[in-house]
């Protein structure tokens, strides 16, 4: 089965890298789009929504070689806005990129916990462990304390649980006692199943009833990533483009931190879940450079 895994894998992937690869005339490419006045955007975007995030980060590095400037400092003071804050993101290796999105989330006044959620919730205990590492490396301080110092209650103590990567523990806060046993014994959906048959209903409606708030939409997230992984994100993908003003900041990194691993798949369910492309929502609801490399970010057939 590991071809068939291989084979998947693969075939989620929106953005492949270059298979001619050579980092030296793409950062001449990027010095000559924006040396002197004025920037040229698509010559920007050109190179860096196709090249793999690997590749990028070779391209910095003869970058820097080349003209002795860092390229993510030169994108950020060339660019503005929602491009920019895009063209940055696929700078940073993934789990950097995911650890500075937490630091952000939890940094100033008020915590943004859905972003919070949204990463514990949805990313394997491997993944999780990288992460963790990336923000102690980055920021001199350990994720599970910065959130316990951030959070407080049943929340402080799923999201915990979800850093450990122990996302079973977490059904023993619907119903303490037996609920928590059986998780730890058995894979979630198993349990969901059974606790729909013995409760006389879905174990979300149980959620939805006692529950509210951040705990609320925690606890919905684990059971939504636990039964299907590409509808969370499809869904979390629509919500950010729906209706008056698009969530930029959960549409960028989304787009970014999956067009490496399972885009083409969460594109596939989004097209059942909501009957138009992500790709059609996209173009409609954002203009500019800015559409222009979500665009490419998000893959043909879009």
């Amino acid at each position: 089965m590991a071809w068939w895994k291989a084979w998947m894998e693969q075939e989620g992937v929106t953005v492949k890298g270059s298979p001619h690869f050579n980092p030296e005339p793409d950062a001449e490419a990027l010095y000559t789009a924006m040396k002197g006045i004025g920037t040229n955007e698509q010559a920007i975007i050109d190179v860096l929504t196709r090249r793999s995030n690997v590749q990028r980060q070779q391209i910095a590095r003869s970058f820097k070689a080349q003209f002795g400037k860092d390229l993510t400092e030169t994108l950020q003071s060339e660019l503005s806005g929602k491009f920019e804050r895009l063209m940055v993101a696929l700078m940073y290796p993934p789990y950097r990129y995911e650890a500075k999105e937490l630091h952000e989330a939890m940094k100033g006044l008020g915590t943004k916990e859905g972003v919070i959620i949204e990463i514990l919730a949805s990313r394997t205990k491997n993944h999780l462990r990288e992460i963790m590492k990336a923000y102690e490396a980055d920021y001199g301080s350990s994720l599970e304390e910065d959130i316990q110092a951030d959070t407080s209650g049943y929340l402080e103590r799923i999201l915990v649980c979800l850093l450990q990567g122990s996302r079973d523990d977490v059904s023993g806060f619907v119903d303490p006692g037996q609920a928590v046993q059986d998780a730890q014994r058995r894979r979630l959906p198993t349990v969901f199943e059974e606790y729909e048959r013995i409760a006389g209903k879905s174990i979300e409606d149980s959620i939805k009833s006692e529950t509210h708030g951040s705990l609320e939409e925690a606890m919905l997230t684990v059971v939504k990533c636990t039964r299907n992984l590409h509808s969370y994100f499809a869904e979390r993908l629509y919500y950010a483009l729906k209706g008056a003003g698009t969530r930029d900041g959960t549409l960028i990194r989304n787009i970014v931190s999956r067009s490496e691993i399972d885009l083409n798949l969460i594109k596939c369910q989004f097209t059942k879940m909501y009957g138009k492309t992500l790709g059609s929502m996209i173009e409609g609801d954002t203009s500019g450079d800015y559409r222009n490399a979500l665009l490419n970010l998000v893959g043909s057939s879009a």
